[in-house]
């Protein structure tokens, strides 16, 4: 893989991802649930060529523990839509990839199937998904058709039944995608034809989780196939990656870590049949950017004593200049990553520096893009546009 083939994306999250990122003076929380904040961070990210954005979301309010609410009133709390924003702001980009969380438990592949290939349309071509699972009990009681016991990790026989679940949930969006062909639709006015029955399929998936009869109501996204992301800690979510996806975000905090993760994640796509396709890795940093590393270890300092302790993430911390980051993103794709997912620990702050101080570096070093090379977002990851699964030969 030649260095210039690196992709770069970030997740955008409230104001950032450290938790008293909403008191900086940059940070605008007063803008968090209007179109035009959300507008402004991806016209940014796309000034920065990224390849997408990612758009946090969940079914329960933010929480400060991984498994159950908290009752801090100092921390953001309260998200808009993940896939609504993207649908919202997808016509005022043009060529970065827009990619919503979606939590898969407790909702329908059905109805998401349409929201994806509806953002898809409304995109031209650049929508993505990532996907999540909830072991909550109190998300789990906003629907009232299951419980979830209380967890103590994710290790929990739950949580791997949660994965499968995913699994399942995601081939049946996947099949819904292609229950219209290509050309499906006809719109002759002349004969009265707008579509072909014959080239709309039911999927009859039938699944330990799911039973979908199909077709969609939505025919076949632009993509074909839109993007399917998601994020895994261990062994039972990077088999989902492994089955399902077209990005897996992982998490290594150094370079043996980051192959071992990677070799784990290859072995499994070769035990799913997909040792042929291309799957990208990308490793998950949360980033705090400055000119001086001294000026970015001060201000992690001074959010960590706002927030009354410091800030602790499951993916590994960075905090120095954007030639420094150039330098660890150079050592970590050597160890088989072929991207980066960044994490702004201030979107106001974190964002520009990724986007005016981390690309231009990168330019430097022939290390990323000096232009949008494709229309979509399969065509930005040099994935192709996958055959019809119904379609005849």
């Amino acid at each position: 893989m030649s260095p210039s083939s690196l992709h770069l994306a970030v997740a955008l999250d409230g104001t950032g991802w450290h938790p008293a990122s909403w008191r900086e003076p940059v940070a605008r929380p007063r803008d968090l649930l209007t179109a035009g904040y959300w507008a402004d961070l991806v016209a940014e990210a796309e000034r920065g060529l990224l390849d997408f954005v990612t758009i946090e979301d969940g079914l329960g309010p933010q929480s400060s523990r991984p498994l159950d609410p908290d009752e801090r009133t100092d921390q953001v709390r309260g998200r808009l839509d993940a896939v609504l924003i993207a649908s919202r702001i997808a016509p005022l980009t043009r060529h970065i990839g827009l990619v919503p969380t979606a939590v898969v438990t407790h909702t329908e592949p059905f109805h998401l199937s349409k929201a994806i290939a509806t953002l898809d349309y409304v995109s031209t071509g650049r929508a993505g998904l990532r996907v999540q699972i909830s072991a909550r009990p109190d998300e789990a009681a906003h629907f009232g058709r299951r419980t979830i016991d209380p967890i103590e990790s994710y290790d929990s026989p739950v949580v791997t039944d949660l994965f499968d679940e995913a699994a399942d949930y995601v081939e049946a969006v996947r099949r819904l995608w292609d229950s219209w062909e290509d050309d499906a639709e006809i719109r002759d006015a002349a004969t009265g034809r707008f579509v072909d029955r014959d080239k709309l399929h039911y999927i009859d998936f039938e699944g330990r989780h799911f039973s979908v009869k199909g077709p969609s109501i939505t025919p076949r996204p632009p993509q074909g196939q839109p993007l399917v992301t998601a994020l895994g800690h261990q062994t039972v979510p990077y088999r989902l990656i492994a089955r399902q996806a077209d990005v897996g975000y992982i998490t290594p905090h150094d370079t043996d870590q980051a192959r071992a993760i990677v070799a784990e994640i290859r072995a499994e796509q070769e035990t799913a049949g997909r040792s042929g396709e291309l799957l990208h890795i990308f490793g998950d940093l949360v980033v705090y950017l400055d000119g001086d590393p001294a000026e970015a270890a001060a201000r992690r300092d001074r959010l960590d004593a706002l927030a009354g302790e410091p800030y602790r993430s499951d993916a590994r911390i960075f905090t120095g200049t954007p030639a420094q980051l150039a330098d660890l993103l150079a050592e970590f794709q050597a160890a088989g990553l072929t991207g980066f997912r960044l994490r702004p620990a201030v979107l106001g702050h974190d964002l520009p520096a990724i986007t005016r101080g981390l690309v231009p570096e990168l330019q430097r070093r022939g290390a990323f893009r000096t232009a949008y090379e494709a229309d979509t977002l399969r065509g930005l990851l040099g994935l192709a546009r996958p055959a019809n699964r119904y379609a005849a030969a």
